[in-house]
């Protein structure tokens, strides 16, 4: 007699598919992995180079410069009043590669994604996404996916980088403001922030205070056409305008009078 175990009848297990929620398994790099792509991912964003599935995407610019941004969002909730996680990260890395006057042409998108997160919200939030970049006009070229361990991200991070070229004769920076310049806001601040934040503290007002992101390189095209001595532009996210401001008096070595009364804030924003 042998004293071998007996195997006979036992397998390997496959990992099972039909889940409604993000495993583990799906960040393994095997069968479940690639059904994640196909079945959420690649008819969201299917274009030519992505359908590819290379480690890089390969494609010719335009003559130009080239502007070059990348920017990692981790925000809760995942969802909020007037936006989500996902055309937060779009908007963001098109605005970023925007504010050098460039147009934005190529995003690449990296998904952290958290065991249990429900795929009926991401797949909201790839949605969100796919109609984000059709209205910046960018297309997502190439992309990544981890997942991690439950309890070790906020549902899931997103990092987007982006590309776009810089017309011949533009040169936005910073540090080129002068004494006598004015600043101008195309809009109300803060509503962004409030609008997370009510959401996140539970907070209740008459009025539902939106997100306001939004992709800003057709009005990036509008200002360089209309003002061409325009010198410097900038999105402003976390810190707000007051960083900003305080950005653009460091970089160029001046001094920013602001007029409380000048700056748009909605009512309720304000409120709140």
């Amino acid at each position: 007699m042998s004293d071998a175990p007996d195997f006979d009848g036992l397998s390997c297990p496959a990992p099972l598919a039909g889940h409604d929620t993000v495993q583990l398994a799906h960040g393994a790099g095997g069968r479940l992995s690639a059904e994640l792509i196909d079945a959420h991912v690649l008819p969201r964003f299917r274009n030519d180079l992505l359908a590819k599935l290379e480690d890089q995407a390969v494609f010719t610019l335009p003559p130009g410069r080239v502007a070059f941004s990348t920017d990692t969002f981790v925000v809760t909730p995942l969802e909020f009043p007037g936006g989500d996680i996902g055309d937060l990260a779009v908007n963001g890395t098109v605005n970023d590669v925007a504010m050098s006057g460039a147009r934005p042409l190529y995003l690449s998108v990296g998904l952290v994604l958290e065991e249990g997160l429900p795929l009926a919200l991401l797949d909201r939030i790839l949605g969100s996404m796919e109609r984000a970049a059709h209205a910046a006009g960018v297309s997502v070229v190439t992309g990544d996916t981890k997942v991690v361990d439950r309890g070790s991200c906020d549902g899931m991070f997103v990092n987007t980088s982006g590309i776009g070229v810089v017309p011949d004769g533009v040169a936005l920076s910073a540090a080129s403001l002068r004494p006598g310049d004015a600043v101008l806001l195309s809009g109300t601040i803060a509503d962004h922030g409030m609008a997370v934040m009510s959401v996140r503290e539970g907070l209740s007002f008459r009025s539902t205070i939106q997100s306001d992101t939004a992709a800003l390189g057709g009005l990036v095209a509008d200002l360089l056409a209309a003002a061409p001595g325009l010198r410097a532009l900038r999105d402003p996210t976390r810190g707000g305008l007051a960083t900003t401001l305080n950005e653009f008096a460091h970089a160029s070595r001046v001094g920013i009078r602001v007029e409380d009364g000048a700056v748009p804030v909605r009512d309720d924003t304000a409120a709140a």
